[in-house]
């Protein structure tokens, strides 16, 4: 009897039904040993990646074709990417001490980081700037369009700020690293730590997720993390071990999408708390980061495996549909394993999850 995943591991297919897979195409960079690391939607329908080890920015259309434009500043190792509020896209240089701005025909601009710290993670703040992360300098940074700084200091010393998003109640969230907790930042700079009930947990990736609440990864010990506004925690345990989740981003599909670093898996986990899993189609690559694409669908980087990955929501969907009808119900069942009463009611679960 053969096992295969449908519409991204909503329900299982045993036997006697045609195959319908998870469709993950991947993209070699033109550069070789690129190590592509942060990735973004753009403004231009393309998504946006960093190019740690050769110092590049890259773009990526939806059909695939990759274009790679140089980094000014030598030896920058560009890290976090985000769109920008300018129509432009917005990075971080982590040695190079910079943040960098790339229009969308590929013309780069860079920012002195005036106190250095190593920046890592951006994202588009709610008041039309940017927002960043530093390595070593315990501090929040934000960075108008004009390329204007302006630091602010988290409460707690040696917290290695990392993971940044933009919350819905128009604060931005981050993950400290250092010291497993989560943390708010208003826009004028008052910071408010929430702590993650495991110890030690190393929270890296952080997105806003569909249910209104903060979602982010626990990589240390294994688990995907919730927070609501208020600073409750909540926290799933994901069914590989050792898995280093790491990157997280929230699906068209109404569920939140996360990378499995050691494992090379993709993983899903349904706001209800619900995990499946996927494997990468190349073992050993160590997927990075992840978003959700101006067209619809989730793209991955592959670090060690230098290739870009889309996953093909839409189709998987349509196969999903499919796969319900010509009484191809009758061997599927939902994630909790409980079965369904007809074409109709299989329709539904893949459309609403319900």
């Amino acid at each position: 009897m053969r096992r295969l995943f449908v519409i991204l591991g909503l329900f299982l297919i045993t036997a006697g039904v045609s195959q319908a897979q998870v469709v993950l195409s991947e993209y070699p960079t033109p550069t070789s040993g690129s190590q592509p690391f942060a990735i973004t939607g753009g403004p231009d329908g393309n998504v946006w990646f960093t190019e740690y080890r050769v110092n590049q920015i890259g773009k990526i259309t939806p059909a695939g074709v990759i274009t790679e434009f140089a980094v000014l500043t030598g030896n920058s190792f560009p890290y976090g990417i985000t769109a920008g509020p300018d129509s432009n896209l917005w990075f971080t240089e982590r040695y190079g001490e910079n943040i960098g701005r790339i229009t969308p025909a590929g013309v780069v601009t860079e920012f002195s980081v005036p106190s250095g710290g190593n920046p890592l993670l951006i994202t588009a703040g709610p008041d039309g700037n940017l927002w960043y992360t530093s390595e070593f300098l315990n501090k929040i940074s934000r960075i108008t369009t004009a390329g204007v700084i302006t630091e602010f200091p988290v409460v707690t010393g040696s917290s290695f700020p990392y993971g940044i998003t933009t919350g819905p109640d128009g604060n931005l969230w981050f993950t400290e690293s250092g010291s497993s907790q989560i943390g708010k930042i208003t826009t004028a700079g008052v910071v408010t730590e929430f702590p993650i009930p495991t110890a030690n947990s190393n929270p890296l990736g952080i997105s806003e997720g569909p249910d209104g609440n903060l979602w982010f990864t626990e990589s240390a010990t294994n688990k995907v993390g919730r927070i609501t506004t208020a600073g409750v925690v909540t926290e799933y345990s994901i069914p590989t071990a050792s898995s280093v989740p790491v990157g997280i981003t929230a699906g068209s599909d109404g569920n939140m999408w996360f990378v499995e670093q050691d494992t090379a898996q993709l993983g899903r986990i349904t706001v209800g708390g619900v995990f499946t899993e996927f494997a990468v189609p190349t073992s050993g690559t160590e997927p990075e980061f992840i978003t959700s694409g101006p067209d619809g669908n989730l793209w991955f980087t592959e670090f060690t495996g230098h290739k870009i990955v889309k996953v093909d929501v839409e189709l998987m969907v349509a196969n999903a549909i499919d796969a319900c009808k010509h009484n191809g119900w009758a061997s599927l069942h939902r994630a909790n394993g409980s079965t369904f009463k007809n074409q109709g009611d299989c329709i539904q679960y893949v459309n609403t999850g319900k």
